[in-house]
Parts: structure tokens; C-alpha cells; sequence
């Protein structure tokens, strides 16, 4: 399967080329350019920028002083490069503790790590893609993509097909539409029809697979996280090299879906601790 920072030796993925389209006037265009300076995981100058933000220099200047300005961005003077700023990392510590899974299922991945040795990922669907959330590293790490704070694609990891496959038919059919089909490997699915199929097969034995899917070498189960009436909520996978043959990893099939049966029990029972507060007595 294949999870912000990145060690010597990872792989990287260059930026997409993102337009910064005309949806949602200029508070859209500006969000994308802060989005685009993110995207590249270091500080990034203007010339870098400007052929991949898909507007004019002079407009491209502006947004990047109003977000700067803001305190969305941090300019580096010896650098001349630009860079995710305070404002923005409070406002992501917020958005975390309240929307993500990852504090509700700490206790869950770090039982679950215990009993199995193997890598854990957590993840989230965001717009038809995958957002890992946490992870667990096994004793004996192994090197690929996914990483907490990542984005990656939901076709072809086993966490995102999962997701995908519990999906109501109307967000399943907008989350096709945004996979790129892209072929990692020899196993990757490369279109709708065929990954119709595997969704298939996921709901009836209840967990995905992902086969060398995006990586060469790393392979993955992994199971939803549903809630009582069946929204997805996330999904976690347990990864494996190929030390481990598909068998030994379908032997975690049941410990799998029990965690993820636990972490969406305890997020159906979570409440904010601003609402905790707010209805405790005094």
C-alpha cells in the first residue's frame, strides 16, 4: 500500500501542475496558490511557482503578499522562497484534533501495532483521494510512499478502495471521476470499469487488497471504518514487503476489521471537548 516529512532515501513525486482555477472567485484562486506552495514539502521561490500556478505574474505576486501578509506564508529573505506559515500550522493543529481520526484511534493502532509488528496506516477520503492520517511503523520499517499528512491516490491503495467501495453510488461515481488512472505497475488498475469490479469484490469479503497496486514490492489489507449506518469514515491497512506472502497477510483480516470496528464506535461516541465542556454542570 502506498502514507509529511521525508527521510533520505524516499522517493519523491513532483508537484502536479495545478491551475488556479476560476471557481470561487479570488478567495479560490488564492487557497490554490497556498495549496500549490504546500504541495512542494519545502520553501519554493517564485520562479518555481509561476508555470505551474496557471496565472499572471503580476497576480501571482499579489496572492502570494496577501498570504504572506495573513501569516500564511513566511518569506524567506535568504532564501527567496516562500513557505507555510504560523497562521497556517495553528489553524491545521485545530482542523486535526477536530476533524481527524487519528486522536480518536491512537489507542486502537497502537494496540493493534503491539499484536501485529507490521506497518499501520490510517487514512481519510478527501475529494476522491486518500489523506493518511497516522501510522505505525513496524519493527523492521519498510520504505515507501505513504507518510501521516500525505496524499495519495485512492485506486490503487488499499485503503483508498476500501473507502471507495463503501461509498454511496452518487460520491462513488464523483471520486471515479477524480482518479488519474495513472499505471504505477504491472497491477495497477487503469480504469473505471475494472476497478468497479475489484469494489465488488471488496464489499463481499469485506476487506481490500492492495497487490503491488502502487509500489512495486509493498502490498497491503486494509478495511473500512464504518459508522452504524455505514458512512465511511476512514479505513486501516496493515502493510507488508514481500517477506510476507498474500496468505500470512489475510491471517490479519479479523484482528483488521475488529480495530476498525472499535475506532468507529469510539468516533461515533466522541464528542468535542468544546461540547464536553459546554454540557458538563457546573
Amino acid at each position: 500500500m502506498t502514507d509529511a516529512s521525508r527521510t533520505p532515501g524516499e522517493k519523491t513525486e513532483q508537484p502536479p501542475a495545478r491551475s488556479a482555477g476560476k471557481s470561487d472567485g479570488t478567495v479560490g484562486r488564492t487557497l490554490a496558490v497556498l495549496d500549490l506552495v504546500a504541495e512542494f514539502g519545502r520553501p519554493v521561490r517564485f520562479a518555481e511557482l509561476l508555470p505551474k500556478a496557471g496565472l499572471p505574474k503580476a497576480t501571482l505576486y499579489r496572492f502570494l503578499q496577501t498570504l504572506t501578509n495573513q501569516g500564511m506564508l513566511a518569506y524567506d529573505d535568504e532564501r527567496q522562497a516562500y513557505k507555510p506559515g504560523l497562521r497556517l500550522v495553528r489553524l491545521a493543529h485545530a482542523a486535526w484534533a477536530q476533524s481527524s481520526l487519528a486522536p480518536i484511534a491512537a489507542g486502537y493502532l497502537d494496540q493493534l501495532s503491539q499484536q501485529t509488528g507490521q506497518t499501520l496506516h490510517l487514512a481519510q477520503l478527501d475529494q476522491g483521494m486518500v489523506l493518511y492520517v497516522d501510522k505505525r511503523n513496524a519493527a523492521r520499517p519498510v520504505e515507501m510512499f505513504s507518510q501521516s499528512g500525505k496524499v495519495g491516490p485512492a485506486y490503487c491503495t488499499g485503503v483508498g478502495k476500501a473507502m471507495l467501495a463503501y461509498l454511496p453510488e452518487n460520491a462513488l461515481e464523483d471520486a471515479l471521476k477524480r482518479q488519474s488512472f495513472h499505471r504505477f505497475t504491472d497491477t495497477t488498475f487503469t480504469d473505471a470499469e475494472s476497478l468497479r469490479a475489484e469494489l465488488d469484490n471488496i464489499r463481499a469479503r469485506g476487506f481490500a487488497w492492495d497487490n503491488e497496486e502502487h509500489e512495486p514490492g509493498i502490498r497491503c489489507i486494509a478495511a473500512p471504518i464504518l459508522s452504524a449506518q455505514g458512512r465511511v469514515l476512514g479505513a486501516i491497512s496493515i502493510t507488508s514487503g514481500q517477506s510476507d506472502s498474500h496468505a500470512q497477510l489475510e491471517t490479519y483480516a479479523p484482528l483488521l476489521k475488529e480495530t476498525a470496528d472499535k475506532i468507529a464506535q469510539a468516533a461515533m461516541e466522541w464528542r468535542f471537548p468544546e461540547q464536553q465542556r459546554a454540557t458538563e454542570p457546573a
